[in-house]
């Protein structure tokens, strides 16, 4: 019987952290599933068409891995491709403590399915898609953290939030630093007169 998994997430970004496990996932299943979730609560920074693009684009390089998309229950999705087990990373406690709670659900919902859990490569330990757009965001390197399309689509998506926020978080940031020097003179003026 051929071993199948999922590895269900919402990749917004994809990241290197991600490719790792994708690569490591690969060597231990038959067929891996990367599985997109649809979360219309959430507010990505890419559509999910632009996820599973870089996803492809990611694994092209592997015969066993696809890409594909879902909403609802992973355990739901998971019976629907006819999985065996959900693959699921973990950088920290912090992250144990929340998949060992989703881990023991999945089990009571469908016994029948198993979740493995990786660590992720040492250099990639606290890398998190969040992490990469908060530094993005910001006009910091990511370079090192997510693969050279990425990169690309970050730069573009920055640039059009630049092209259309930029003036207002020009103001926005002149604003900020004459509040702060207008503190530091109250401060200096403070401590001259004390």
């Amino acid at each position: 019987m051929k071993r199948k998994a999922i590895y269900p997430g919402s990749f917004d970004p994809p990241t290197n952290g991600h490719l790792d496990l994708i690569e490591r996932g690969s060597k231990i299943f038959d067929e891996l599933i990367v599985a997109i979730l649809r979360n219309p609560e959430k507010d990505p920074l890419f559509s999910v068409n632009e996820r599973r693009q870089m996803l492809e684009s990611m694994t092209g390089g592997f015969d066993n891995v696809s890409v594909d998309t879902f909403h609802g229950l992973t355990v739901d999705y998971a019976l629907r491709v006819e999985a065996q087990a959900i693959l699921r990373g973990i950088r920290a406690i912090s992250d144990y403590e929340y998949e060992l709670q989703m881990a023991l659900m999945n089990r009571k919902l469908q016994p029948g399915l198993e979740t493995v859990f990786m660590m992720p490569a040492a250099k990639y330990s606290y890398l998190s898609s969040r992490l990469v757009r908060e530094v993005a965001q910001l006009g910091g390197p990511v370079d090192c953290l997510v693969p050279d399309l990425v990169v690309q689509k970050l730069r573009e998506k920055m640039d059009v939030a630049n092209k259309f926020g930029g003036a207002a978080g020009a103001h926005e940031s002149e604003a900020r630093s004459a509040d702060r020097a207008a503190a530091e003179r109250k401060t200096k003026s403070r401590k001259r007169k004390s």
